[in-house]
């Protein structure tokens, strides 16, 4: 529970999206100077890099672009920050997913310097938020920094991500569904938020908490049957933002809990490692919906989305021979040394996890008898 009755919302400066943004993208920084670096993901970085020389041709500007190594781990966030200091650079912009953004935080906020996010999927909610997630070199989550404030700007082209791998999308979908339970558990907890040192949640959080379970619900299959043959329609354009600004808002300003504790734990067995973070967080809303004994009519609706949508409801499908030694690894880590689960509002011990996640993968099972995919 919060030791104050004050309330407190953060955000970036400014989020803007649209078809076809990336091009304005010398625009946006120039007004910070005339130099931008940017740290651009690795198998996207020949193309990406191509694109901006063409964009900041025949322009008062100068760019420096470096391939990101592929972990946010201090390793990479120290490489990065050398390479920025010889730069000169007066903004940084980080291109691409979830850990290329988190190391671009890190290394710009270090640094004092403007930070653009500029995603190419919208496979997970890190652009919005003060917060990057660190792992050790090989994988293995260590925990979160937060950081002084959030980006100046989120940039999303509609046209970059819907040509993004299909699955990255989807897995942000999963990641996106997290937002509003793991809001209603901060809610009944009344646990800290993590604007600052940690407040009470806004009315707004809560409500861009439950928009994003809206929209998902409602056009999550719409966008995914559009993206499928190659349209960018109005579906997705609301999922995208469901994706990226709704559920960073949404999870910042109200808080995690066990879904994202459940990740955690299931870094922890490298079969893992090769899943994406909304993967294994949708794994996690079900085990979360098991330890707070949610109704069966939301159970059902919730893990039927997941399963239409391709997301994983068993242990099975995140590469996990469901065996008490590998389920006790997960609990252990979630219990034990994972802070996110202690904003559920109830007791949290090891056995209590394992055994909500034996429950949960059963209940995946269940359902994927059901829709016949078992």
């Amino acid at each position: 529970m919060v030791s104050t009755s004050t309330r407190a919302f953060g955000s970036p400066m400014r989020y803007i999206q649209g078809p076809g943004e990336y091009n304005n993208i010398e625009t946006y920084t120039s007004a910070y100077g005339e130099k931008a670096f940017f740290l651009i993901d690795g198998f996207l970085f020949e193309g990406i890099n191509k694109r901006l020389a063409e964009i900041y041709s025949n322009t008062g500007s100068e760019y420096v672009a470096e391939k990101f190594a592929g972990e946010c781990c201090k390793t990479e966030v120290d490489r990065v920050t050398e390479i920025i200091k010889k730069s000169n650079a007066c903004v940084v912009v980080a291109m691409g997913g979830g850990k290329t953004m988190d190391t671009g935080k890190i290394a710009a906020n270090d640094m004092g310097l403007p930070l653009i996010i500029a995603p190419t999927s919208a496979s997970t909610d890190a652009p919005t938020s003060a917060m990057s997630v660190l792992y050790t070199d090989t994988g293995e989550y260590i925990g979160s920094v937060r950081h002084k404030r959030n980006a100046d700007m989120v940039l999303i082209d509609t046209e970059v991500i819907s040509k993004a791998p299909l699955r990255l999308f989807v897995s942000g979908m999963g990641d996106a569904m997290a937002t509003y339970f793991e809001a209603r558990a901060n809610e009944k907890s009344d646990s800290a938020n993590y604007i600052g040192k940690g407040y009470r949640r806004c009315k707004a959080a809560m409500a861009i908490a439950k928009l994003a379970y809206d929209i998902l619900l409602e056009d999550g299959i719409k966008a995914i049957r559009a993206l499928k043959c190659g349209a960018c329609t109005e579906a997705v354009e609301n999922v995208i933002e469901a994706n990226t600004l709704l559920s960073g808002l949404g999870f910042e300003n109200a808080g995690c809990s066990a879904a994202h504790g459940i990740h955690a734990g299931l870094t922890e067995l490298p079969g893992t490692h090769k899943y994406l973070h909304g993967e294994k967080v949708a794994f996690g809303v079900l085990c979360q919906m098991i330890m707070e004994n949610t109704e069966e009519e939301e159970v059902e609706k919730i893990v039927d989305f997941f399963i239409k949508i391709g997301l994983p409801v068993t242990l099975e499908q995140l590469g996990v021979e469901a065996t008490r030694e590998n389920i006790s690894v997960i609990a252990n880590k979630v219990a034990l040394h994972n802070p996110l689960i202690k904003a559920e509002p109830f007791l949290i011990t090891e056995q209590f996890v394992h055994d909500a996640i034996v429950a949960a993968n059963e209940t995946g099972k269940h359902y994927l008898e059901l829709a016949g995919k078992a």
